[in-house]
């Protein structure tokens, strides 16, 4: 999904997504002693309206047409690639488990993860200078990777990977430079305990 993604394909993707952690929970609730817990944390989004929310796949979709251009994928392929993400926010959440109605939520937060290089205390921004926008773009890159890497693989062949995570992390960088963003990422934890 990407900001410029019609209603439709949210609404998809938003159904998709209550079905699969609906049958998630009822298949939990099975397996669950009574009064147990589970914890559980997923990527999610602040914003109820989809499309508000800042995505990086703008930036992860010009990598892969860059890729298209030196004739390292085909156009084709990219056509036909998607991935099967959905970041819900917290009212969703918390309306799929209240309406499936095995679980009470114990606590459900929202925080962001930031891929600013300076939060971790590996530096300081006044030392760093523009590294930071290139460390920002790898650690951006480094954790798409990380959860992407094997649907490319068997989208694309592993052949343009790290080309392709290269410019990803120099697209965010220079996205991140031009805009000030600080490519944020949005997690949620929540807690439940079995009715």
């Amino acid at each position: 999904m990407a900001r410029s993604s019609p209603p439709n394909v949210f609404k998809a993707y938003a159904d998709q997504f209550q079905r699969d952690f609906s049958n998630f929970l009822s298949l939990r609730f099975k397996e669950i002693i009574p009064q147990g817990s589970m914890v559980l944390t997923f990527t999610g989004r602040k914003n109820q309206d989809p499309s508000k929310e800042d995505y990086v796949w703008e930036v992860f979709a010009k990598s892969l047409l860059d890729l298209v251009e030196q004739r390292l994928v085909k156009e084709a392929d990219v056509d036909s690639f998607n991935v099967p993400l959905y970041t819900p926010c917290k009212e969703e959440v918390a309306e799929i488990v209240e309406r499936e109605a095995s679980f009470d939520i114990k606590e459900l937060q929202v925080f962001e993860v930031g891929a600013d290089p300076t939060a971790t205390g590996r530096g300081d921004k006044d030392s760093l200078g523009f590294n930071i926008y290139n460390r920002m773009g790898k650690n951006v890159a480094n954790t798409v990777r990380a959860i992407l890497e094997p649907i490319l693989c068997s989208h694309f062949g592993d052949a343009i990977i790290d080309e392709l995570f290269i410019r990803f992390a120099t697209h965010v960088a220079d996205d991140a430079l031009s805009n000030s963003k600080h490519h944020k990422r949005v997690n949620m934890v929540v807690s439940l305990t079995k009715k």
